[in-house]
């Protein structure tokens, strides 16, 4: 019950009709990701849809030398769309997800998602807002990764992920890790960025001191 109570608050589950409700009820298991732990693996069959309920989770890939990049994050209330794809296609999933604090996470069987598919409008809108929402993190991120330096990509990640305080907690080992390159060189450019005055650091955390200086060079024809 508590696991249900925590999915309705989220806009797509609490309009379900009384019977699309009890179904969702027998079927729904509620699981605890610890920081840093794994929540799914490339490889790995999918048995459901993954639902966040609290905290964040981490959608990468990784590349033969080991390097990590980012795909993109899956946020309370938001679901993972590769693993809808997977549910739906009967694949494998493509990808690794690993929790980026404490999360907890709603995971709906299969058979009840398609059900509640099949029958309720507002999980078809989340299905293909999922949808829709990947395939603009995947076009923004492959743009950066054809298009622009490192500098760039730090840039935008800075002003993409930060909080409202302007303040990126993370760690120059994490931030190496979502940017698919390595610690050494995430220091070199935020020295630069600290050089030049557009950001401060501290321990486990980046503040942004000039905005506009780090959107000229995210786009810089835009001066």
């Amino acid at each position: 019950m508590q696991a249900l109570n925590e999915i309705e608050r989220f806009e797509p589950f609490h309009a379900l009709s009384p019977d699309s409700r009890t179904l969702l009820a027998r079927g729904l298991v509620r699981t605890e990701c610890a920081r840093s732990a794994m929540a799914l693996h490339k490889g790995q069959p999918v048995s459901g849809a993954y639902v966040v309920l609290a905290g964040r989770l981490r959608v990468f890939a990784l590349a033969p030398n080991g390097t990590e990049a980012t795909l993109y994050f899956i946020e309370p209330g938001e679901t993972c769309v590769l693993a809808l794809n997977c549910l739906f296609n009967d694949l494998l999933y493509p990808a690794w997800v690993q929790a980026e604090s404490a999360t907890t996470v709603a995971l709906i069987p299969g058979a009840v998602y398609r059900k509640l598919f099949e029958r309720e409008t507002a999980i078809q809108n989340l299905t293909v807002h999922a949808l829709s929402t990947l395939v603009f993190r995947l076009m923004s991120e492959l743009e950066l990764v054809h298009s622009s330096h490192h500098k760039q990509r730090l840039a935008n990640f800075i002003l993409m992920q930060s909080a409202s305080d302007g303040v990126l907690r993370m760690t120059q080992q994490q931030l190496a890790q979502h940017l698919g390159t390595t610690r050494e060189v995430v220091a070199r450019l935020l020295g630069e960025l600290v050089a030049a005055g557009m950001v401060r650091t501290q321990r486990g955390a980046i503040a942004i001191k000039d905005l506009f200086g780090l959107r000229r060079i995210v786009s810089p024809e835009r001066d």
